[in-house]
Parts: structure tokens; C-alpha cells; sequence
């Protein structure tokens, strides 16, 4: 679920219910960039100050000591990811907007799914058969080398996540079908033996509009391929990376084709339609690569100029945010301690009188 990217859940409730509840975890492993921005974050941000959605915003920090094991990195990646969504205008008034550390009842949750949770269905996980097939190619004996309780329980983790907040409908990558039907799994069991609907079985719904972002080098934006641009550099650094995005070796005056170019993708999904489509007969007339370089550059640098500044006054005033994250964990939590009191009574572990 969060290997350093950021998903988004959209959870319907019930009919009888007014608002599409919205819930994104973002990894707290490394520092937010173009593709996060348009893959979640923006839409999200469009999310949080409509009306009619109850939006669930948390920095996934308990998932990112799977893999991030330098406190410091992570420490600041939590700062940074937070002063980028306040930074772009996430609407802390109409959405909860928290870590999940902060939300105890999270991971004793995850230890209540985990004892109904078969482990059989822990070794179908992908993350894991992924380490374990890592293992083989090397030729290593122990085929679990290297894989933490972490890393082999994450799924329940997230399943705790969606399930504490009665997500329903999720629409998620394809890569995602597996994690949302894990849920579902430890759900219906945990109902089966303790007889009752104490959780909704979230369903998945692939969602073909996400746009994914293309990094430098042309493949999908990620720090794992080195080739991201991150949302908040400077100037000079935004300036210089969009000079090393990948074209091909059609010169001015050649028609190019714009589908196909990771310049105008990053372009368009800044721009309004408008501008995309001058942009497009740009191409079809042949602008030269220097020129288009030229023209991201500026547009980006003007979108985010103002975003930019809030960010950095934000890194300088932390206790602002922490008291953000707070007022959103004191939400989160008058939600998440009702269900948790009614399970621990389920299971046995109610108090006495």
C-alpha cells in the first residue's frame, strides 16, 4: 500500500449517508514530487474543500518504518509531507487531517485482524512474494532473508486503516486489487467468529483515470527510479531538472508527437484545456525541444511560486503544524475510540464493570 507513493481511497458509505467519505494515506519515506502532486495529492486537495466529501487525510509514518529505519529521514519527511498539503490548500476545516501514530487505536486494531487473519494469506502478499523471489534469484538459502514482521504484516496494517474508518467502495490501482481483497477477507472472518457486521467489506473498484506522471527518464515518476521532480525545489533546481527531461532527436520545425512526450503530459497536467490544446498544435507545428523545456519550466515555476513560499514559511513554524495534526487526531479519534471500546468487548477484552 504505501511502498513510498501515496494512494487514495474514495469510500461511499451507506445510502443513508450524505457525503462519499475520501481517506489517502501518504508514505512519510522521502520528499513529495510532480507525480504525487497530480496522481493524489491535487485531487485530493479538490476533495478536502468540497462540500458533500468527508475527507480522511494521514501521513502513513507507522508503514514507513517498514523500510525507512533512519528516524531523522523519517522525522522530516512527516514535516515535509505535512507543509505540502497545508502548503496547497488542504481544507483542515471540512477534512481530518492527521498521523497515524497518533490514532492508537490503528495498531490495536491491526493486532485484533491479525488473529483472525490466516497466515497462508500473508504469503500470497505481492510485497512479500516479490522478497522471497528477490531471494531465489540471488541464490540465497534463506528465502526469507531480509524480510521483517513489517514487511510480512504490512496488509493488515492497511487493512486497519480502511477498516477503521468503514471504507466501502475503494477505487485503487490494479496493483491494489489484492490489498483491498485482504481487507475483506480479514473482515469476514472477524464478523464470522465474533457473529456480527462490525466492519464493512470494502470493495474495489479499479480506477483507469488516474493519471501517472512520467519522471525524467521517461519512465513512471518514482524515487526508486532516481527520476522525480520534487514539487517544492527552487527555482534554479526546477529549472535545471526540466532541462534533463528525456525527448527524442526531432529538430525544430518537425512536427512532434505530443502523447508520447513527457514534457507536454507534465505541461497539461498543470494547464487548463485551453492551454493544453495551443500547446498541442505547438507540436503538430514543430516547437523546438529548447522552447518547450522552456515554456514547462516557466509554467510550473509560475503554479507553484506561491505554494512554494507558503511550504518554506511552514518548515519554519512547525509547532503551527503539530498543532494542525493534533485538532485532526482529536477527529480521527472520536471516531476510531467507539468502534475499538465496542470490539474490545467483543473479543473479551471489555472492562469488568
Amino acid at each position: 500500500m504505501y511502498t513510498g507513493r501515496i494512494l487514495t481511497f474514495r469510500c461511499d458509505q451507506p445510502n443513508f449517508m450524505t457525503k462519499t467519505r475520501v481517506l489517502t494515506g501518504i508514505t512519510t519515506t522521502g520528499t513529495p514530487h510532480l507525480g504525487n502532486y497530480v496522481g493524489a495529492i491535487k485531487p485530493a486537495i479538490h476533495a478536502s474543500q468540497t462540500p458533500d466529501v468527508e475527507s480522511f487525510y494521514f501521513l502513513a509514518d507507522l508503514h514507513a518504518l517498514i523500510k525507512a529505519q533512519d528516524p531523522r529521514r523519517v522525522q522530516q519527511s512527516r514535516l515535509e509531507i505535512a507543509a505540502t498539503w497545508l502548503a496547497l490548500g488542504l481544507d483542515t476545516d471540512n477534512a481530518v487531517f492527521y498521523r497515524q501514530s497518533d490514532i492508537h487505536e490503528i495498531p490495536e486494531l491491526t493486532w485484533l485482524l491479525s488473529c483472525v487473519c490466516a497466515k497462508g494469506l500473508m504469503n500470497r502478499a505481492h510485497a512479500y512474494k516479490a522478497a522471497v523471489a528477490d531471494n531465489e534469484a540471488l541464490g540465497n538459502q534463506d528465502m526469507d532473508k531480509g524480510v521483517s514482521m513489517g514487511l510480512f504484516g504490512y496488509p493488515v496494517l492497511m487493512a486497519a486503516d480502511i477498516l477503521m474508518f468503514k471504507a466501502n467502495k475503494v477505487p485503487v490501482g490494479r496493483d491494489q486489487i489484492q490489498h483491498i481483497e485482504m481487507a475483506r477477507d480479514m473482515a469476514g472472518r472477524f464478523n464470522h467468529i465474533y457473529k456480527g457486521d462490525y466492519f464493512t467489506l470494502p470493495e474495489a473498484v479499479v480506477d483507469e483515470n488516474v493519471e501517472v506522471l512520467r519522471g525524467l527518464d521517461g519512465r513512471k515518476m518514482s524515487k526508486s527510479y532516481d527520476n522525480t521532480i520534487p514539487l517544492f525545489v527552487s527555482e534554479k533546481k526546477l529549472q535545471k531538472l526540466v532541462r534533463k527531461i528525456k525527448t527524442n532527436s526531432l529538430e525544430p520545425g518537425e512536427p512532434k508527437d505530443p502523447d508520447t512526450c513527457t514534457l507536454f503530459q507534465i505541461f497539461s497536467a498543470f494547464a487548463t484545456p485551453e492551454e493544453t490544446r495551443a500547446m498541442r498544435a505547438d507540436y503538430e507545428n514543430g516547437i523546438g525541444w529548447g522552447d518547450a523545456k522552456n515554456r514547462v519550466f516557466e509554467y510550473v515555476n509560475e503554479h507553484l511560486r506561491e505554494p512554494r513560499e507558503r511550504y518554506n514559511a511552514l518548515l519554519e513554524d512547525p509547532g503551527h503544524i503539530e498543532r494542525v495534526l493534533q485538532q485532526g487526531a482529536d477527529k480521527a479519534r472520536a471516531e476510531a475510540q467507539p468502534l475499538m471500546e465496542r470490539l474490545r468487548e467483543v473479543v473479551g477484552l471489555g472492562r469488568f464493570v
